[in-house]
């Protein structure tokens, strides 16, 4: 049985970095062991960051019951690992892929879906987890996208863009939605480190609270307030960080 999990840059390990270790990955392969036990699982990971590579390896070295799992590390991003498959002509067929907020880091999306579905063994499957065409991500995306500093690392994508792109592809998907709220209140607080980090997060513009212009600035922090992008609850504003998880069928 053959594993697959890809990220894509060195980003999206900063953006979540403590789920880009190895915890995820080996909770997903304890599963897998739990459905198939007994059953010897290949697992290749793709990572670009050395650090992370190094820290997943230590996991994996302080974690029993992996005798039947063989770990293989590329430091590369899905992108590199595609090309140097094509170029080698050894496409290994896969049981399971998983996509885990890494698609953001993806500059030709729809041809990395069509390349890794096309991996995919009899009945597999891809998870791929990104946030949701309902979350407060894609109202801010759509309305600010244009006026944030960008340097074409990230993409502005949601499960509603995914989808269609899927849809043009012909690939069979179902759909799934997890509610999920993340606490932004230090934003509106001068002075605030985390706030300032936060706004950083939100705008994937580094600096962002000391460096936006001030009407950039007010207009977001208004919108970031209001019903469509997060809710008041308890003295806390709690935007909404809903994510989607599709799963593609092969």
């Amino acid at each position: 049985m053959g594993s697959s999990c890809l990220k894509d840059s060195d980003a999206a390990s900063r953006r979540y970095g403590k789920d880009y270790q190895g915890e995820i990955d080996l909770q997903i392969l304890s599963k897998v062991q739990a459905q198939y036990p007994g059953v010897h699982i290949n697992n290749e990971v793709v990572e670009p960051s050395a650090e992370q590579i190094a820290k997943y390896k230590e996991l994996v070295a302080k974690t029993s019951n992996l005798k039947n799992i063989k770990f293989s590390w590329h430091k590369e991003t899905s992108s590199e690992y595609q090309n140097r498959m094509m170029e080698k002509k050894e496409l290994q067929e896969w049981d399971f892929i998983h996509m885990i907020q890494m698609l953001y880091y993806v500059k030709d999306i729809p041809a990395t879906l069509k390349f890794f579905h096309s991996l995919l063994a009899t009945n597999a499957k891809i998870l791929i987890i990104l946030v949701s065409g309902t979350s407060g991500w894609e109202k801010l995306w759509k309305k600010y996208g244009s006026r944030l500093p960008r340097d074409d690392l990230c993409q502005y994508v949601t499960s509603s863009d995914l989808t269609q792109m899927l849809d043009k592809l012909g690939i069979k998907y179902e759909c799934y939605d997890l509610l999920s709220t993340m606490d932004i209140s230090d934003c509106f607080i001068d002075g605030s480190e985390n706030g300032d980090l936060l706004w950083d997060f939100l705008t994937e513009t580094c600096n962002f609270n000391s460096t936006a212009p001030p009407d950039l600035k007010a207009e977001i922090m208004k919108d970031l307030q209001e019903p469509e992008f997060s809710v008041k609850k308890e003295g806390k504003v709690l935007f909404n960080n809903s994510l989607s998880f599709i799963v593609v069928e092969a």
